[in-house]
Parts: C-alpha cells; structure tokens; sequence
C-alpha cells in the first residue's frame, strides 16, 4: 500500500455536502473514482433484512464499511494515477470508533493516502435527506465534527471545499495536489 498512498485522495466531509457530485465531475474529466462505501450498503441492506443499517446497528454497518473499504483499496491498486475516494477508510474507521470505541487509528495503521483530504462543509441550502440517507441536518453536522477532529489526529491534512460550483471544486482539488506534489 504505500505506493500507492500519494495517488489516493479521499474526499469526506458532511453528508449531502455535494461529494457524490464532485466525485461525478472528477470522473467525467478522466479521473478514477470509488463510490462511498456506505451508500452502497444501505442499498443492499434496504434490499436485505436491513440488520446492517447505521440507524438500525451502526457498530454492523461501520464493521462492512471498513472492509468494503479495504477492498476498495486493494481493487484501486489497479488503477493508474490519481484515484478519488468518496469517504472511504478513514470515514468508516471513524464511525467504527463512535460507534464501539475501537480506535481508528488500529482499523487504518495498514493503509494511508495522500497526506491532503478534501472535506466539504456543511451547506444547508444544498442539504436533501433520501431513503438512503434520512438522517437530519443536525446529525450530519455532527458526523462532520468528528471528521474535521479525527482527520488530523490521524496524520491527514483536511482541506475544507468552499462552496462554490462543481467545477470550481474539482479545480480546487486539482490545484491543490499539483502544489503538494511539488
């Protein structure tokens, strides 16, 4: 893994915090991307018995988001250049650790990424609730806390998105890791 750690950037932040969207727009201008792991278990547990939902056993739920996020990580090795996580390790060590105390920093040691991650704030006019995301702004908000406490405890440098378009965004990014690879 850590050859890798350079090209893997996470982008993390509040939910409904337009990630899914910037991951989109990195995509669309010829990066690789990894959608967030967590979406993609809510969907097979609504489709399941739904045992393993964050509102139902967040401790089951942060458990299959660490492992789906290490097979992220191990199918990513794949890919060439720079690779866009939307959360990723690092989200679901986090809530592993709200939710059951075990630290992050034991469920990540094996696995780093580029030293920069990008967070995007929370924007209440932009913020929309889903079958796959009912949480309130407020819990949002909340998550989002702990995620600009955890990332620099972790060894990670957050960078807060501003709020401005897609594109800008993805400059932003953009931008940035060109100035960190220097």
């Amino acid at each position: 893994m850590e050859a890798t750690i350079e090209r893997f950037v996470l982008i993390s932040g509040c939910s409904s915090g337009g990630k899914s969207t910037l991951l989109a727009e990195l995509s669309r201008r010829g990066f690789a991307t990894v959608d967030e792991p967590g979406r993609r278990i809510v969907k097979q547990e609504l489709e399941g018995d739904g045992a393993a939902l964050p509102w139902v056993n967040g401790t089951a739920f942060a458990r299959r988001a660490v492992a789906m996020a290490q097979a992220d990580l191990s199918a990513a090795a794949l890919l060439q250049g720079w690779v866009f996580f939307d959360r990723g390790l690092i989200d679901a060590a986090v809530a592993l650790e709200h939710s059951s105390g075990e630290p992050a920093a034991g469920t990540i040691s094996a696995h780093r990424f580029h030293r920069q991650a990008f967070l995007t704030p929370p924007w209440p006019e932009i913020y929309v609730t889903d079958a796959e995301r009912p949480h309130a702004y407020e819990a949002a908000v909340e998550e989002y806390r702990r995620l600009l406490k955890a990332y620099p405890a972790l060894g990670y440098e957050p960078l807060v998105l501003p709020k401005v378009s897609v594109g800008e965004r993805a400059d932003f990014i953009l931008k940035s890791l060109a100035v960190a690879s220097d």
